[in-house]
């Protein structure tokens, strides 16, 4: 019998960007009039047709949505947008739910919408904007940390080839997803925190360490249908609830339920040893023992579902402000667990890609984004760099 891993390329729902929400109490009660969003997302795989998936998870209420679209925007580079809200014109199509323009989306539930037919090549750029529809939502569901400028008006402006008066914001509302229907062979997935999200990256210029791994994979023939998917949560942790739910916690909706998942990489840790050298809650106290027993349930996890699971070891956080001797030891120790403990299907070496060699346990200062905790750009590509790709051509 064939391994699940050997599966040959297939046309296929995919993944090809995602954010993983989070809940924010709206307290400043916002969309209690008509708004207008304009989101932009970098696709990692294209395809023939798209569709885009929208999060209430973490709603308290009845989610509605009157209107949406997709197009291309009107001037992009290499290094991102010229964010002003225009499209490029005539691109922009209508997006449907059930044949219909609006959808409610009921609490804790999402919305997948009917296919549209869009060639999309890969490593490009799309425009997704909502309007949503004057009303009360009291916890929103959002990715915070876009790294990206978006944008918001006042009313409805879903057809506007040019937005009126945007306001930017740095945050994806209510947009989970974005699928393509395409020949694959599957996904990766990054799961983590922070240092997945992108944080300290340039703003607008997609050079996280997971979009450098979705170009690389993309320009060799043996794994240039693999489709790349962000699952990072700025402050995440994998034990306990902070920054969203913890990384046990969210595991089956954030990498399980994502289509044609083929392979997980799993690099986050770092906050829950942070929480050691300020203990103020019940288990900021953990031990090496904890987190590598919370890295066997994922991988547990995601070996019942036929994925291949690699861990990356925990990037240097010397001189950060959670920095301690005693997080530093459960640092070393994780790392050693994920090197060479066996339970991960591969390992990929974050740690020496990018530590200082004088000081391992600092980050060489080309790689530190000045916090002593967030790779810089050239960093997060040495990472990305470090990944060796026969991984994923097992």
């Amino acid at each position: 019998m064939p391994s699940a891993y050997a599966a040959a390329k297939h046309d296929a729902w995919v993944g090809t960007w995602v954010a993983a929400p989070i809940a924010e109490p709206n307290e400043h009660n916002a969309f209690a009039e008509e708004t207008t969003l304009r989101q932009y997302v970098h696709v990692s795989l294209g395809g023939s047709s798209i569709r885009i998936v929208l999060t209430n998870e973490f709603g308290d209420s009845d989610l509605k949505i009157d209107g949406a679209s997709i197009a291309l925007p009107a001037t992009a580079t290499g290094d991102g947008y010229v964010q002003d809200g225009s499209l490029k014109l005539g691109s922009a199509k209508p997006v449907l739910f059930g044949g219909q323009s609006g959808i409610t989306i009921a609490p804790g539930a999402l919305a997948v919408s009917d296919p549209i037919a869009l060639p999309l090549l890969s490593l490009s750029d799309i425009a997704v904007t909502l309007f949503i529809p004057g009303q009360h939502i009291g916890t929103i569901s959002l990715h915070e940390a876009a790294h990206q400028t978006n944008l918001s008006a006042a009313g409805n402006q879903l057809t506007a080839e040019n937005l009126d008066k945007p306001t930017v914001n740095h945050s994806w509302y209510f947009l989970k997803g974005v699928q393509v229907e395409t020949a694959t062979r599957g996904a990766v997935v990054c799961f983590g925190d922070s240092t997945t999200d992108g944080s300290a990256s340039r703003t607008d210029a997609n050079h996280r360490w997971p979009d450098i791994l979705a170009a690389r994979l993309h320009t060799e023939k043996k794994t240039a249908d693999l489709a790349v998917m962000n699952e990072g949560i700025g402050g995440n942790r994998v034990l306990h609830d902070k920054a969203g739910p913890s990384a046990l916690a969210r595991f089956d909706r954030d990498v399980l339920a994502q289509p044609n998942v083929r392979y997980v990489i799993v690099l986050e840790g770092i906050n829950d040893i942070g929480h050691i050298a300020h203990p103020k809650l019940p288990g900021d106290l953990i031990t090496a023992d904890d987190l590598i027993e919370g890295y066997k349930q994922l991988i547990e996890r995601a070996h019942a579902h036929g994925i291949k699971i690699y861990g990356a070891t925990l990037t240097p956080y010397g001189g950060a402000g959670y920095a301690s001797v005693q997080g530093q030891e459960v640092r070393d120790k994780v790392n050693a667990f994920i090197r060479t403990g066996g339970a991960f299907d591969g390992a990929i070496d974050f740690d020496k890609a990018t530590q200082d060699p004088a000081n391992p346990q600092q980050f060489l200062s080309i790689y530190d984004s000045g916090d002593h905790l967030h790779p810089s750009d050239a960093g997060y590509k040495a990472m990305g760099d470090a990944i060796d790709l026969t991984l994923f051509t097992r």
